[in-house]
């Protein structure tokens, strides 16, 4: 940690009236439960999405995951079935380092059965939403057999 995260917290205590230590537990915990899926190492493939609709950016920025890391934590060792496709490993690495990239990407991107994408309507620009839909459209709803809306 820097010296100007030491200052932040010690901010954050002083405001919420709390330990310093409190605030670093607190921090500590928030992130261990985000990151919940990635904990049990039999976790692969769709099952380990969850966080990456979540805390996909920060994690690929952070850590400086590249494509192929990403795959491999997401995908090392799964069933085919429960595969994430690479190139939507690829859109996630690539929304977390450049973002209207990945967002045209997104935007030109079809479904297995030729239908597009559900993507936000106009005015939505929020790409983490839009990634968040894609994702969840093609690996939690058709996983679950549910057709998804127009």
């Amino acid at each position: 940690m820097s010296g100007a995260d030491v200052r932040k917290i010690k901010k954050l205590a002083a405001r919420l009236g709390v330990h310093d230590s409190d605030v670093v537990r607190f921090a500590v915990k928030t992130m261990l439960a985000r990151l919940e899926p990635l904990h049990d190492p039999e976790a692969r493939g769709r099952s380990v999405l969850p966080v990456f609709f979540e805390s996909g950016d920060e994690l690929v920025r952070f850590f400086e995951l590249d494509m192929p890391r990403l795959d491999t934590i997401i995908n090392d060792g799964v069933e085919t079935a429960r595969r994430v496709d690479r190139d939507d490993v690829a859109l996630i690495a690539m929304h977390a380092t450049q973002p209207p990239f990945a967002a045209m990407k997104l935007s030109e991107m079809f479904l297995g059965n030729g239908e597009r994408a559900a993507l936000p309507e106009k005015g939505e620009a929020d790409g983490v939403n839009s990634l968040r839909r894609y994702l969840y459209e093609k690996y939690v709803r058709r996983a679950n057999g549910e057709v998804p809306r127009d």
